[in-house]
């Protein structure tokens, strides 16, 4: 039996029942269709980096995406690039800087493999893959054919996605997106972003330079993957910022006047949840045994010497998650994906 921790950023999760390697978008197809055949249970395994999986394991067939390949078409001002799942992302985010692809520049860093970011529909600094996603290839294990999904079918939101509401009907094989031909990054959204970079909201900088900056505030706050720092150990951010309405806002008003927010579309309020999870108590390198939150960043919990087990991990997330929604009655929810385990209520 293969082991899964070595396959997580978390180095957490137990073996798995059986274990095979897709190459090419045709295996990686026939693979998941004889499962589906066969009333397989199985697991399409990325780059690892936003999976939490059971001390367990998977009592399953676990299949690892190892698809390759970049392709790309200039049509007019903007380039179409295709890139199969397995490919790395930040490979890819530092191919668009070098050749002058603007759009997903905000976004180094970020680990894992391109057919994790439409599930996820990753996002950072100011930018979500959303704004360039023009369309995703994918099997659809319900109708059982290969289909372009366009971005508007996408349902993307704040991380999340028709993908992601549903992971046992889509594998993704390849993501289309659309960026843009400029020397210049877009415009950065990100206000502490733009402050390195000394420049304002809505400014943009030179490509090469915007993404050693969003590479230098990763790093200071262990998100950039390095096997000599422990903070690194981790899923990246364990929760995400909640999103409340006005009235669950106003609550939270009274129990913390002056906390910070951001408006967002809909009449919605966003809260950072790395400032409520500070302000009910749990600061940077808090400990529960042998895991704890990260020295450098309060939103990633980390396995810091490898000896933990995903049982610590949730303890560890419960007790934030209960911590704060005590203190500020604002239930975080986890944002990466739990095989074989829950935080429960």
């Amino acid at each position: 039996m293969e082991m899964l921790a070595p396959y997580t950023t978390l180095r957490l999760g137990g073996p798995a029942r059986d274990f095979a390697e897709a190459t090419s978008a045709e295996q990686l197809v026939s693979l998941v269709a004889e499962a589906d055949r066969t009333s397989t249970p199985t697991l399409v395994l990325g780059g690892g980096s936003n999976l939490v999986v059971a001390d367990e394991g998977f009592d399953g067939l676990v299949i690892k995406v190892a698809t390759e390949g970049v392709t790309f078409t200039r049509d007019r001002e903007q380039i179409v690039v295709t890139a199969e799942a397995g490919e790395d992302w930040d490979a890819l985010v530092a191919r668009a800087v070098s050749e002058g692809w603007s759009g997903i520049e905000c976004m180094s860093g970020v680990p894992g493999q391109v057919g994790s970011t439409p599930i996820q529909n990753v996002g950072a600094y100011g930018q979500e893959v959303a704004q360039t996603v023009r369309c995703v290839r994918a099997y659809d294990r319900l109708t059982r054919q290969v289909v372009d999904i366009e971005a508007r079918q996408c349902g993307f939101s704040y991380r999340d996605s028709v993908f992601k509401r549903d992971l046992s009907r889509y594998v993704v094989l390849a993501v289309t997106y659309t960026l843009d031909v400029s020397a210049l990054s877009g415009p950065l959204a990100y206000e502490e972003l733009a402050r390195r970079l000394g420049t304002e909201a809505g400014g943009r900088v030179p490509l090469a330079e915007a993404r050693e900056a969003v590479l230098a505030l990763r790093r200071g706050k262990g998100m950039v993957l390095d096997p000599d720092d422990p903070d690194t150990r981790s899923a990246g951010s364990f929760f995400t910022n909640p999103i409340l309405t006005a009235e669950q806002a106003a609550e939270l008003a009274v129990r913390a006047p002056g906390h910070p927010q951001w408006e967002v579309p809909g009449g919605l309020v966003k809260v950072p949840a790395a400032w409520l999870i500070e302000q009910a108590g749990f600061a940077k390198g808090y400990e529960r045994g042998p895991v704890r939150i990260s020295t450098k960043h309060t939103l990633a919990l980390t396995n810091p010497t490898g000896a933990a087990t995903t049982r610590d991990l949730l303890a560890l997330a419960r007790e934030v998650r209960d911590g704060v929604r005590e203190k500020f009655g604002v239930t975080l929810v986890n944002e990466p994906v739990m095989v074989g385990c829950t935080l429960g209520e």
